[in-house]
C-alpha cells in the first residue's frame, strides 16, 4: 500500500477536456480531466520524454505535445503507437483536495 499525497486543490484541477502538470510528494504527473473524471498519469512520454501534462485531450486520450503519441487517460495504455504505456496513479478527492497514491 502506498502513501496518499496532495496533488492540488480541486479548484486548481484542470477543467474537463484539459490536462496540466502537477507535483505531489516529489512526483510530477499529468493530471487529466476527461468529462469530469480526473486521472493522473506519468508525465514523461516513453518516446522522447515529452511532458504529457503540457499536451491535450482527444476523446479519452492524452496526447503528447511533442510527437502526438496518445495514451488512454484511465489506463495509461497507448492508442498510437500500440504496445506502449505510461504509469497511472490512483486518484481520490477528499474534501477540496485532489490526492494521488505514491507507491
Amino acid at each position: 500500500m502506498g502513501q496518499w499525497v496532495k496533488l492540488c486543490s480541486l479548484k486548481d484541477a484542470p477543467a474537463p477536456g484539459n490536462v496540466m502538470e502537477a507535483e505531489g510528494g516529489g512526483t510530477i504527473v499529468c493530471l487529466a480531466n476527461v468529462e469530469g473524471n480526473l486521472s493522473a498519469l506519468e508525465n514523461c512520454c516513453p518516446h522522447r520524454e515529452g511532458p504529457l501534462g503540457q499536451g491535450w485531450i482527444e476523446g479519452d486520450l492524452v496526447v503528447c505535445p511533442w510527437h502526438s503519441w496518445m495514451f488512454h487517460a484511465a489506463t495509461g495504455l497507448s492508442e498510437y503507437p500500440a504496445n506502449q504505456h505510461v504509469a497511472v496513479f490512483p486518484v481520490k478527492i477528499e474534501g477540496e483536495e485532489v490526492l494521488i497514491e505514491i507507491k
